[in-house]
């Protein structure tokens, strides 16, 4: 999956009960699906794994992947569940409703099963204070219908919600190596703003803020992004560059001058070496 059309997607959230005894198999879910137990026991099986559920058990199974649930014959479970992409998938044209459980492998539409998550998940985790989960799934319902005119207002609430919750489910389920220091996105938050407000602050405040080293720093923030910090600000002052070359008239000193170069010579030397052509020549075949 291509981390820039990654955009979760909820489209059925609800808590279901299971009656004694009751089992639910060979299912095949287009979409990827999250079921926390909220009550009772029982056990799923999925590709020759088999667990034993029980309240506060957190099951996630990628989209296509057949399992099987069977609920205890005296105290079945109920489970709190959400159905999902990682990125959204128009079904309409096939499905009725836009979460569909496939029983028979043999009528899977491949085509149709959503895109797997690139990192691992684990399938069956314990969750301390299963509360707080139920609470945060809660926020979330919705029923098993594609959004129209009439619903799309309680949607965008819904799906921004659910944006939220999947936040806090994969900061619990991914490894610390594939997570971004939490304090990251505040000090990237106000970086931008220092950065669209034109009050850069030296790189040490803002390491100085978080009371970590200057390569701590370093390596902190290039695992959030990618790139080190002097790249990330000159890709965002060049990047803002090309908007007044593409929609403005304003020299190209000027822009320099505007977003924070030294000289404009530097200005049209780290343009060349970012985009390949020089601002003059992104000008003319912007127009």
């Amino acid at each position: 999956m291509d981390f820039a059309g990654f955009h979760p997607y909820v489209y059925y959230a609800t808590r279901y009960p299971f009656s004694k005894a009751q089992e639910s198999r060979n299912r095949h879910c287009y979409a990827s699906s999250l079921y926390l137990i909220s009550e009772g026991k029982g056990v799923v099986h999925t590709v020759g794994r088999t667990y034993e559920v029980q309240p506060g058990s957190l099951v996630y199974m990628q989209a296509g992947q057949p399992h099987d649930w069977i609920a205890d014959s005296v105290d079945p479970i109920v489970h709190i569940c959400c159905y999902f992409d990682w990125s959204y998938v128009d079904r309409h044209a096939v499905f009725p409703h836009p979460s569909t459980i496939c029983y028979d492998k043999a009528q899977l539409q491949p085509s149709l099963i959503g895109p797997a998550f690139p990192h691992f998940i684990p399938e069956h985790v314990k969750v301390e204070k299963p509360r707080i989960w139920i609470d945060q799934f809660e926020t979330f319902y919705t029923d098993n219908e594609y959004t129209n005119e009439r619903t799309f207002v309680r949607s965008l609430k819904v799906q921004s919600r659910f944006q939220q919750f999947i936040e806090f489910f994969l900061a619990s389920a991914l490894k610390e190596e594939q997570i971004p220091d939490p304090r990251m996105y505040k000090l990237l938050e106000r970086l931008d703003q220092d950065l669209v407000r034109g009050d850069l602050q030296p790189l040490a405040a803002y390491y100085n803020e978080l009371h970590i080293s200057r390569g701590y720093f370093f390596d902190l923030f290039k695992q959030a992004t990618g790139i080190p910090p002097v790249q990330y600000i000159n890709q965002y002052r060049i990047n803002r560059a090309k908007d007044d070359l593409r929609f403005t008239s304003i020299s190209v000193t000027e822009i320099a001058e505007k977003h924070g170069f030294s000289s404009v010579h530097y200005f049209s030397k780290l343009f060349r070496q970012l985009s390949g052509r020089s601002p003059r020549e992104f000008r003319e075949e912007s127009k």
